[in-house]
Parts: C-alpha cells; structure tokens; sequence
C-alpha cells in the first residue's frame, strides 16, 4: 500500500526555493514563448494560442463555462488539489478533508467533499493525468474501497440534510460494492421510515440484522419500524373496508334502481359537483328494500331562476316541495302557485312529458319515458297557459 506523507504546517509557498527569480510578468511570458518556439515546442502556434490551450489543462483553468456538466464535479475536484497522485490518494485526500467536516457538523460542506472524492474515482476525463501507482492490483483495492466509505459518509451527510432519497441511492451504492456493510443498511433504513417507506424499511433493517444482530441501535430503529408498520396496517384494513363498503354499496344502488324500471344515464361531462348530495338509499345503503332518493333541481325556465333539493325521496310528490318552495321572492307577479303551476321533464326520446303534481316520483320516473341524467332529477316549472312549451316545441321543431 502506498505511504502517503504529509507536509508540516509551516510550509507553504514561499518555503519552496524558486528557479527564476520572481514571477514573470506578461513580456517575460512572451520571452519564454519565443524561446520556446525556436526550440519548437509549440509548433506554429501564435502566443494567444498556446495560452488558450494551457488554459484547458485542469491544472491551469481559469474557467468552467465550456466544461461539460458531468466533468464539472471531477475539475473542481482537481482545482481543490495541491499535489499530484494517484486517483486513491486523491480521493483518501477529499474523504479526509470531508471527515473534518463532519467532526464539526458540517453536512453540507462535508458532503460536498465526499462527493468530489467520488468523482474523482469513478468520473473519466482524458486530461486528467493520474501518477502511476506503484501497485495496480493494491491501487484497484484501496480505490474500492475508499469508494464504500465516500458513499457511506455521503449517505450520513445527506440523512443530516433530509435528502432522504439520495440516501438510499448512496446505500445502495455502497451496497453494490459490499452487501455486508451494516452502517448503509442502517441509513438506508432510516431514510426509507423518514419517507414512510415502512415495508421497505422494514425489509432493509431485518436484512441489516441478520448481519449483526447485536447491534443495538439497528434494534432501536426497527422497533419504531414495526410500531409504524402497526398503524399504517390498520390504516391499510380501514381503507380496505371502506373501499369494499363503498363497492357493495354502489352495487346495491344498481340493484335497487333496475328493480324499479328507472332509467339512469351519466354523459360525458360526468355528474355535477353537488358536495354530499348524491343518489342514495337511506336509511340504509346496503338494503336494495332501502328508500330512493334523488338530488333534483326545480328549474323556472321563464325567469332563468332554480331551487335545488338534496334529497327527493321517491315516495314524495311534487307539490310537496313545491308547497314550502312557492310563492317564489322573486315572482312580483304572483304567477307560481301550487294549484296552477304546470311541470315537466324531458323524455328519452328528445321531447317535454307533462307531470303530475300529486304522483309520486317514483310512479314518474319508472314510467320508460323519462330518464335521470348525471344522477339529477331535473322538473321544469313554468306558469299556467302553455306559451312556455309552445315555444320550446318550435324552437325544436326548427
């Protein structure tokens, strides 16, 4: 395995013994070029050239922009570095930077030191020049390695963060590389109970157990597993039941409604929004012997004006509501009155059935002329004299 040594504190750069003097300013650069030049090391390239070629060296970028986005993460990885080597140093160099971080609660920075060790392991770049490492066989096993625990530390940084989803991707990751490791099926765990994954988190923890099954705080987090598991399953059998009471009920309304000959069409516009009103049968809804009821809208053509009853049972007359509906507020005329207002429905067939106030709805729906649209009974009321129908027929007619 290759030794790595690190510099004392104290150095830095101007403990490095330079070959030249001071910097060289613009004019010297170009100095050094034309000397280069007729020594032919940068062939026929003009001065602005060649700088513009080093500035695409990862080492002397001074810019991302043209950098493809997947590249992006692995250059300034290599920006942050100070020394050469191989990939695994580089990589053990960000894991130990990113450690730091994590010893002072430092998710983010820390993550994003990890991440950049990742890259670094795993993103392909062909300017990148990694030193040749001493042992090929011993550099693949340390990169595998230190790849396990980036992932790992990165899935503890993005558990911190509540990056629930990253995390399992992480765990998984880490679990592609070794299945034995307990800390990602741990923190794979936790993130899928944070997502109220129960039923995967709770396979993720028994698997984690059979690997240790001493470890106590895996212990700990599967008893919350299972206590979840416990409410979500009753939720699960409530809605279960409610869903298959729903569907008997609805069966029983079907069953209830052929049994009296009444005819019930939905267009494609579907019913309309009428909050809890609904076709029903009451009392109760899993008796087909059970009572009808209809919501129906009392329409009042001549004056665009309407009145809507929730429930019309079918046991009702009209002039039963209608007796607590009229007179209307709105007729100045004193025009609607039980005893003389006339009220229709529309037939199948696209034309106006006259009904009878004193009939039961019932005795009027069941009658093979009529039909219930969209789950609403709906009866037009209009004053004595016929003009209303008169000009609904010849306007059909037309």
């Amino acid at each position: 395995m290759v030794r790595l040594e690190e510099l004392n504190d104290d150095v830095n750069e101007n403990n490095v013994k330079k070959t030249s003097g001071s910097q060289p300013e613009d004019g010297d650069l170009e100095d050094l070029y034309d000397r280069a030049v007729a020594r032919g090391g940068f062939s026929d390239k003009s001065f602005e050239e060649a700088l513009s070629d080093l500035s695409k060296t990862p080492l002397f970028m001074t810019s991302l922009d043209d950098a493809g986005n997947e590249d992006n993460v692995v250059l300034e990885a290599l920006k942050a570095l100070q020394y050469e080597g191989t990939r695994s140093e580089a990589a053990q160099n960000f894991k130990e930077q990113g450690n730091e971080c994590v010893q002072e609660r430092k998710w983010s920075d820390a993550k994003e030191f990890y991440t950049k060790g990742i890259a670094v392991l795993t993103n392909k770049v062909d300017e990148v020049k990694w030193d040749k490492p001493e042992d090929p066989v011993e550099e693949d096993k340390r990169s595998t390695l230190l790849l396990e625990q980036l992932h790992s530390n990165r899935a503890r940084c993005n558990l911190e963060l509540k990056n629930y989803r990253s995390t399992t991707l992480d765990c998984s990751s880490v679990l592609k590389i070794n299945p034995h490791n307990v800390k990602a099926h741990y923190r794979s765990a936790s993130a899928l109970f944070a997502l109220d994954k129960v039923y995967e988190a709770l396979d993720v923890c028994y698997r984690g157990l059979k690997l240790d099954q001493d470890n106590q705080v895996m212990k700990v987090l599967l008893e919350k597993i299972q206590k979840r598991s416990r409410v979500k399953e009753e939720q699960d059998r409530k809605r279960k039941d409610e869903l298959d009471r729903k569907r008997r009920e609805k069966l029983t309304l079907v069953a209830a409604i052929r049994a009296r000959n009444i005819t019930v069409r939905f267009s494609r516009k579907g019913a309309p929004e009428m909050a809890d009103a609904e076709l029903r049968l009451v009392p109760d809804p899993l008796s087909p012997e059970s009572t009808l009821e209809f919501p129906t809208m009392f329409l009042y053509p001549t004056h665009n004006q309407s009145d809507f009853i929730k429930a019309f049972s079918e046991k009702d007359a009209i002039y039963q509501h209608l007796s607590y509906m009229l007179p209307l507020p709105w007729d100045a005329k004193g025009e609607y009155k039980v005893s003389t207002v006339e009220c229709y429905m529309d037939t199948i067939s696209g034309g106006m059935v006259k009904l009878g106030k004193k009939v039961s709805l019932l005795e009027i729906l069941s009658n093979d002329k009529v039909e219930v649209l969209d789950g609403m009974v709906r009866i037009y009321v209009v004053p004595p004299g016929g003009q209303w129908l008169q000009e609904v027929k010849r306007k059909r007619n037309k």
